[in-house]
């Protein structure tokens, strides 16, 4: 397909997909003269993966180059593909973070992996922990450690979704799929909270939030709540 026959496939303008080519974000096409070129349906998809990257995935064109250039890679592996869409994610933010020693302290005591120095993850868990104290949220090592136990079954769910067998459809889970996930993890961690609340406290002594309340005994003319017998004075 031409440029133009490629723009309307992805509804991208053909001033973007020039762009793209420029920076090496989208592989040039076959030459079929000095001015023209041909595409596949190759670069069709490569095009939506970079949509998705930029517009779902929050990337910038620099995290979106370090995702394809690993993506490029002959035969990449599962794990360095996903630590790479991962890295890409979390550059968009810039803050910076503290002391990380109490954090990596804490991973390494779940047994889960030693990361290296630069990785920003255990800062920023630092700063999330220490932001919760500050604020009057006491959240000890033993609170840590359940919700971790809790979380690693999300991480479970999260990783058994990623394809295995096609790096470009892993990419696009990792980074996409993160970002697009979140919100519905988050409401569902609201309605977990209410159905928790709701078995725990109001379960056993009446209906839970919502439910119509038991319908009373007609109330008797004279307002005693129970009805008078056929013949009594009102």
């Amino acid at each position: 397909m031409r440029i133009s026959e490629l723009s309307s496939a992805s509804a991208v303008s053909v001033g973007t997909i020039k762009y793209y080519l420029r920076e090496g974000l989208l592989p040039a096409g076959e030459r079929t003269s000095r001015t023209t070129a041909e595409y596949t349906e190759a670069h069709l998809e490569r095009l939506r993966l970079i949509r998705a990257l930029l517009d779902e995935g929050g990337l910038g064109i620099d995290g979106v180059r370090r995702v394809l250039a690993a993506l490029d890679v002959p035969d990449p592996a599962h794990l360095d593909l996903m630590a790479t869409a991962q890295d890409a994610l979390l550059a968009e933010s810039d803050a910076e973070h503290p002391d990380d020693t109490r954090a990596r302290a804490w991973l390494a005591s779940r047994g889960w992996p030693a990361l290296p120095d630069q990785d920003p993850l255990p800062g920023r868990l630092e700063a999330a922990w220490s932001a919760c104290e500050r604020a009057g949220i006491d959240i000890g090592e033993a609170a840590m450690d359940r919700y971790a136990d809790a979380v690693e079954q999300i991480a479970r769910v999260d990783v058994a979704s990623v394809p295995t067998a096609d790096p470009a459809a892993a990419v696009h889970r990792v980074v996409v799929g993160t970002v697009m996930i979140d919100p519905v993890l988050s409401v569902l961690r609201l309605l977990a909270q209410r159905a928790v609340a709701w078995r725990d406290f109001d379960g056993h002594h009446g209906p839970g939030p919502g439910a119509e309340a038991p319908l009373s005994p007609p109330a008797s003319e004279n307002g005693s709540g129970t009805s008078s017998p056929p013949g009594t004075p009102g």
